[in-house]
C-alpha cells in the first residue's frame, strides 16, 4: 500500500503524522511511503532523514493525495485540501466532524473513507489517540492560563503560586477525565488553590486519592459551577463526549459572574467548546475579552509544542497506520474492534450516530459497510 504524509497547513500547526521511525517500520513492511516536502520541519525532522528511513519525498499535497491509498495526518484537512481527496481513499486523523458542518459535508461528497483518533476506542473504554495530546494539552492549559493571567496579557496580574503572605491563584478545572487530572497536577504543582468538578464520583474519589492537599473534588452541577467560577482566577474547560459536540457547561450570564482580568482556557474547543461564550483561535492571535474576561480558545494547542506532540502522538498511532496499511481499512476494521469505532463517515454514508443525529444525515451501520 502507498501511505502518504502531507504538511499540516491549519495555522500554527507544526506536528506531522509520522516520524522517521514510523517510515522505516512501515517500509520494511513492504509500503511506499511518501512524504511532502518539509513535512517534519516543525518537529525538527528533515527530508533527509525521512529519506534515509526509505520514504519518498514529494513537492506538492496534491502529489500526496493523488499517488496515496491511505492518507496520514494529524490534523482534519481544510477548505483548500477538500478537493484533493480522493474517492475510496482512507484518511486518518483527527476529524472533531461534531465541530464543523462543512467538513463532514465535504467528506461525505468526496467519497473518502474517514477513520478518525479520536473515536477509536478500546474495550475498556479508553481514548488511546486522545489520551497522549490530551496529556499535553492539560499540561498546557495551565501554562497558557499562568502566562495569560499576567497583566500585560490583559490578565488579573496574579502568580499562581502566590508568595509568603499573599494567598495562591485559584484554578478551577471542569471535568476530572485526562485532560482535567493533567491540567490539576500542574496547577497543584505551582502550588495553586485547584478545584476539580465532574459528575463521575468515582473518578472524583480516584483524584481524591492521589492529589495534593491543595486539590479540592466537588460533585458537578450548574450551582456548584457557577459557584466556583465566580471566585475563579483560571478556569479549564476539559469535558468530552466521543465523536460528539461538548456540552456547554458555562453560559454567558456565568462569565459576566468573574472577575474582570481572570481566563477561561477551552480545551474542548475543538470540539465546540465547553463555554457558550467559545470561539476558536490560533496560536498566532491566541485570546480574546468577553465581559472583562480573557478566553484561550486554541483548537489545536498542542501543536506549539511539536518536539513533545508528535513524538507523543506518533507513538500511538503507528500500529493503527500499520493495520490500516497491512490489511486495507475494512479488514483491519472487521478484525479490530478499536479500528471499528473509528469508522465515522465511508464513501458517503455517516456511519457515527453522533454525527448523523446532529448534521441530520441518515445513519449507516457500520456491520453494513463491512458487510
Amino acid at each position: 500500500m502507498t501511505v502518504g504524509v502531507p504538511k499540516e497547513i491549519k495555522p500554527d500547526e507544526y506536528r506531522v503524522a509520522l516520524t522517521p521511525s514510523g517510515v522505516e517500520t512501515l517500509v520494511e513492511a513492504g509500503h511506499s511511503v511518501l512524504v511532502e516536502t518539509d513535512a517534519g520541519l516543525g518537529t525538527g525532522i528533515t527530508d533527509a532523514e525521512y529519506r534515509a528511513a526509505g520514504a519518498s519525498i514529494r513537492p506538492t499535497a496534491a502529489d500526496i493525495y493523488a499517488s496515496s491509498d491511505l492518507v496520514v495526518k494529524v490534523k482534519e484537512p481544510i477548505e483548500q485540501e477538500y478537493a484533493l481527496v480522493r474517492p475510496g481513499q482512507t484518511l486518518f486523523t483527527y476529524f472533531h466532524f461534531a465541530a464543523s458542518e462543512r467538513l463532514t459535508r465535504a467528506m461525505v461528497e468526496a467519497g473518502c473513507v474517514c477513520v478518525a483518533y479520536e473515536t477509536i476506542q478500546l474495550p475498556d473504554r479508553t481514548l488511546p489517540l486522545l489520551t497522549p495530546m490530551s496529556e499535553v494539552a492539560g499540561r498546557m492549559a495551565v501554562q497558557e492560563g499562568a502566562k495569560f493571567l499576567e497583566k500585560p496579557m490583559e490578565g488579573r496580574g496574579i502568580l499562581l503560586s502566590g508568595v509568603p503572605g499573599v494567598p495562591p491563584a485559584r484554578v478551577v478545572i471542569l471535568g476530572g477525565g485526562v485532560v482535567g487530572a493533567n491540567a490539576a497536577k500542574i496547577a497543584a504543582g505551582f502550588g495553586a488553590d485547584v478545584i476539580v468538578l465532574d459528575i463521575n464520583l468515582e473518578r472524583l474519589r480516584y483524584l481524591d486519592d492521589i492529589m495534593p492537599p491543595n486539590v479540592t473534588t466537588i460533585f458537578s452541577n450548574r450551582h456548584n459551577v457557577r459557584q466556583a467560577i465566580r471566585e475563579a482566577d483560571l478556569v479549564i474547560g476539559s469535558v468530552l463526549r466521543r465523536g460528539a459536540r461538548a456540552p456547554v457547561l458555562v453560559t454567558r450570564e456565568m462569565i459576566s459572574t468573574m472577575r474582570k482580568g481572570a481566563v477561561v482556557v477551552d480545551v474542548a474547543v475543538d470540539q465546540g467548546g465547553c463555554f457558550e461564550t467559545t470561539r476558536p483561535t490560533t496560536h498566532s492571535n491566541p485570546t480574546y475579552i468577553v465581559d472583562g474576561v480573557v478566553h484561550y480558545c486554541v483548537a489545536n494547542m498542542p501543536g506549539a509544542v511539536a518536539g513533545t506532540s508528535t513524538y507523543a502522538l506518533t507513538n500511538e498511532t503507528l500500529q493503527y497506520v500499520k493495520r490500516l496499511a497491512n490489511n486495507g481499512w475494512k479488514r483491519a476494521a472487521q478484525e479490530h474492534l478499536a479500528l471499528r469505532h473509528g469508522l465515522n463517515i465511508v464513501a458517503g454514508k455517516v456511519v457515527f450516530p453522533d454525527i448523523a443525529e446532529q448534521f441530520g444525515y441518515p445513519l449507516t451501520s457500520v456491520e453494513e459497510v463491512l458487510a
